[in-house]
């Protein structure tokens, strides 16, 4: 490559940063994009961490907001694919003169010095490259759930989260809430022991509900809005079309951008239970319903089976999942009132319907049964009679002392540590990224936790990796 004489050092590695194989980030300084020691900002107790929001409509508009709200943080940058969309305008209008990107690479090629963490609200499938590019640049990062979009793709991510040293949250807000305290302490004075079978369960309506599972292809081509850097929003994701059923939630319908009904909700509903009975990974995936199987898109209903092994003095544990409207879980005897929980959120495109179980599990013990709903909802014990009789025995739940997002800024600062770090919610959205596989390939799957890969379907190992990343987002993969 030649360099004429007026082009500067930065000019010369921007231009090889073109060429390079693995960074291959047009406009893009090596320098910036390869620190291999981050250096933290000692934040000061009363100082505020320097936060910078990639995504910043729809659900990320809210986190944003939330975070603003504890009074912890400074707003110093926006990185949005779609600026100017009226998703995106409400944050843009509450932040007025806060720098503004379509590109996360650019924003950090730009302010990288300026950022002390990130916040990433995008689709499922654009959550690695961002969040691996944070750790790499040695920023905090708080990604909301689930992790990332393949099982690689979270195994990366932890592992990078250990060797930058950084501070991490998954977005899962009930592990900072009532629940969690609730069973952390019913665990630890054996109220909650021996457990042998969880049902989880979220049967509200699904934006793909609407589709027809005889399509047979994607969807075709629309023009692209002038407001969106498509090619950005694609990131990782092999080339596609533009369809206005990708974006703005759509993309949690297909395969190739989201996780479905269980990445969305499992991480609100499962969390506890897999965090505190430390179940890992399980041995077996079945799928045991799949109303509507097709390629493109996740089925009308379905019913996931997961089988944990014995571990540290507890038994073996199946995890059942519903989801659909027609796929409603068997319940107990005395499981008492299905009707509508006002303090379980709705999910995001319609309200929780009447007569329906609220979304939750049911988690059957040896001994005991208790009854619990999503997010940071308590459990109780059933039936009623059985409820009376333990309550004398039960130990005193401490409050929360910050919800998720000031934790998470607090943990910047070094006050708390994180309680949905990678290292925890990490094994989590895996079991979510093995029951979407068992989805697509509607499949009995046999999986061998130690070696992490699948030992009856090869197709599905394939899957395990995820899909061939445009050859100008390898870099991220190598961080």
């Amino acid at each position: 490559m030649q360099i004429n004489s007026k082009s500067s050092r930065r000019d010369f590695l921007r231009q090889l940063s073109v060429i390079t194989a693995t960074a291959a980030l047009s406009g893009l300084s090596l320098e910036t994009l390869s620190a291999k020691k981050p250096k933290f900002r000692k934040i000061a107790s009363n100082d505020k961490v320097n936060l910078a929001c990639i995504g910043i409509g729809n659900r990320a508009n809210e986190i944003i907001k939330e975070l603003y709200k504890t009074g912890h943080c400074n707003i110093v940058a926006l990185c949005d694919t779609d600026l100017g969309a009226p998703h995106t305008l409400e944050i843009i209008n509450k932040f007025p003169g806060i720098p503004q990107f379509q590109d996360f690479r650019k924003m950090f090629d730009k302010m990288g010095s300026k950022i002390d963490a990130v916040v990433i609200g995008t689709p499922d499938f654009s959550h690695f490259p961002a969040t691996m590019l944070s750790m790499s640049l040695g920023k905090h990062v708080y990604v909301e759930k689930p992790m990332a979009h393949s099982f690689r793709e979270v195994e990366l991510m932890m592992q990078a989260a250990k060797r930058y040293g950084v501070v991490t949250q998954m977005g899962n807000q009930g592990h900072s809430d009532a629940n969690y305290f609730q069973f952390k302490a019913w665990k630890e004075a054996g109220i909650i022991k021996d457990v042998t079978a969880i049902t989880a369960h979220m049967n509200n309506s699904r934006r793909w509900h609407k589709f027809d599972s005889n399509i047979k292809s994607m969807p075709p081509a629309e023009p692209v809005p002038s407001t969106l850097d498509w090619d950005t929003w694609l990131g990782t994701e092999q080339f596609h079309d533009y369809n206005k059923d990708y974006i703005n939630g759509q993309w949690r319908c297909w395969y190739d951008f989201g996780m479905g009904a269980l990445g969305d909700w499992g991480a609100h509903i499962m969390d506890t239970a897999h965090q505190f009975l430390e179940l890992g990974l399980p041995t077996e995936i079945n799928m045991l319903y799949a109303k509507g199987h097709n390629p493109f898109f996740f089925p009308y209903s379905s019913t996931i089976q997961f089988k944990f092994p014995p571990r540290n003095n507890m038994p073996a544990c199946d995890i059942t999942w519903y989801d659909g409207l027609d796929n409603l879980p068997p319940v107990p005897a005395g499981y008492g009132n299905v009707e509508l929980d006002p303090t379980i959120p709705p999910p995001s495109n319609g309200q929780i319907v009447p007569s329906k179980l609220n979304p939750g599990k049911i988690i059957y013990s040896k001994e005991l049964t208790f009854k619990g709903g999503s997010h940071g909802s308590t459990l109780s014990i059933i039936p009623e009679e059985k409820a009376k009789e333990m309550a004398s025995k039960l130990p005193v739940v401490p409050k929360s002392p910050s919800n998720h997002f000031e934790n998470f800024l607090l943990a910047c600062k070094g006050q708390e540590k994180t309680r949905s770090p990678f290292e925890i919610a990490g094994p989590l959205s895996q079991v979510f990224c093995l029951g979407v596989i068992a989805q697509q390939l509607n499949a009995k799957l046999v999986f061998n936790p130690n070696t992490k890969k699948f030992t009856n379907n090869d197709l599905a190992n394939k899957l395990l990796v995820g899909t061939e990343p445009r050859k100008e987002w390898m870099y991220f993969y190598k961080l």
